[in-house]
């Protein structure tokens, strides 16, 4: 696989980060005015190309368009390609013009310092170089070890002391070893460290100096590694270690994991610093030179495997599975509905039919029902004297008068006779009148 194939899928997320942005906002826009170049700087801003970068984007492109008579939005994508290209400059690989050459790889904790010293190596050994790898971070515990791993992985040689001591010292005799033994490269590790840390600092200054020293007249290379996941904050340490440290390249690591890869652009256009190395993968050979016209190129590429705003459809896809699952519980819900009153209404159909054939359809008369309350006058009396303790409220049943047979229930009480209704009581001229 070529640089091309692999810049492309490794800076996948950036891509659709980026052009997916890019794409909305040319499709939301039918002529190209002060509002569509407002919004475009905005749009590169989000994508961490930095504000003053973003800035000079939208002003090259203005005069782009002013020059070429471009009026539809779509067609400047073209121009946009050819304006960052010609931004990150031309392209500077690792020097190889002297034996040996010395790099120095600084940077803060976690950027990925020993795995790309690994890779590094491994690609020198590969192209037939001798390697000699100093292990200069005696700070961080098991550093070392880490280190050697890694150089025995990718066959080259490692020169260490013991924990503790003097990183200057280990630099010098990886040196001096390396003339000795007539090595091809020298690679430095250094502790991990912050601007803010003045011992370590002081400390980095120590090592550059007897670089220069020791190596008069070879090649000196001194890489800063960044994470391209911290976006801006990457360019930020840039600056801080600019400060102290004459940095000749960057090594941007973790691009295949991040959509900020814009930074690259920042990095070279706010500081001047060419990204020389960059790391698309976790394997050995996924350390790579950079290439400048193949990035922006594998950028703006649409062509392959490309879904639109990687963003964008995460968000779309889970409220439509969101919407879907919603639709499906209705569904059910709806369905159980149907169900319990189906069940219902067919009860009440049967009941309404084994009474009609029991009772028939004729209307029982008043008399009867009269008589029937008076035979169990008694029997209610007795029931009204002992008055059963209050039961639980139960969850009231539809009442079957509201079924498609009611108006039978309105006058059948199918053998439960109704309670007498309490009668007024009479005056005393009403009741001899009754006796009369």
């Amino acid at each position: 696989m070529g640089f091309f194939e692999k810049i492309t899928e490794g800076i996948r997320k950036t891509r659709d980060s980026i052009f997916g942005k890019l794409a909305a906002l040319f499709n939301s826009f039918t002529k190209i005015d002060e509002e569509f170049f407002e919004s475009l700087e905005e749009t590169l801003i989000t994508c961490d190309i930095g504000v003053e970068t973003s800035v000079q984007i939208c002003d090259e492109l203005r005069k782009k368009v002013k020059e070429k008579g471009i009026t539809n939005p779509s067609d400047i994508t073209g121009e946009l390609e050819t304006i960052i290209t010609d931004m990150l400059g031309e392209d500077k690989a690792v020097a190889s013009d002297t034996k040996p050459v010395i790099i120095l790889i600084i940077g803060v904790n976690g950027a990925g310092k020993t795995t790309s010293i690994g890779k590094l190596a491994a690609k020198y050994v590969n192209s037939g170089k001798k390697v000699i790898v100093a292990a200069a971070d005696t700070f961080r515990a098991a550093a070392i070890d880490q280190l050697e791993v890694w150089v025995e992985r990718a066959g080259a040689e490692i020169v260490k002391h013991s924990e503790g001591s003097d990183p200057a010292a280990v630099v010098f005799d990886a040196i001096s070893a390396a003339k000795a033994r007539d090595a091809d490269v020298v690679i430095c590790d250094t502790a991990g460290r912050l601007h803010n840390k003045k011992n370590l600092m002081d400390e980095l200054k120590k090592i550059s100096r007897i670089c220069q020293q020791q190596a008069e007249g070879c090649s000196v290379e001194t890489l800063l590694v960044l994470d391209a996941t911290t976006g801006q904050n990457a360019v930020n340490q840039a600056k801080l270690f600019s400060e102290v440290a004459d940095i000749t390249g960057i090594i941007l690591t973790k691009l295949d994991g991040t959509a900020k890869g814009g930074i690259v652009i920042s990095i070279h256009r706010e500081l001047g610093i060419p990204v020389k190395l960059v790391g698309v993968g976790e394997k050995v050979d996924d350390l790579m030179e950079f290439n400048a016209a193949d990035f922006t190129k594998a950028l703006f590429e649409t062509t392959v495997d490309f879904e639109g705003n990687y963003e964008r459809l995460t968000d779309d896809d889970e409220a439509q599975d969101e919407d879907i699952a919603a639709d499906e519980w209705d569904e059910k819900d709806s369905g159980a509905d149907v169900t319990e009153e189906t069940e219902e209404t067919e009860e009440t159909e049967e009941a309404s039919a084994e009474d009609e054939e029991e009772y028939g359809s004729e209307e029982i008369s008043v008399e009867e029902t009269e008589e029937d309350e008076d035979e169990n006058d008694g029997e209610t009396a007795e029931e009204e004297e002992t008055e059963p303790e209050p039961e639980e409220e139960k969850p009231q049943k539809k009442s079957l008068k509201d079924g498609r047979f009611g108006f039978l229930f309105k006058e059948i009480t199918f053998g439960k006779k109704k309670k007498p209704e309490e009668q007024p009581e009479q005056t005393e001229e009403e009741e001899t009148e009754s006796e009369e």
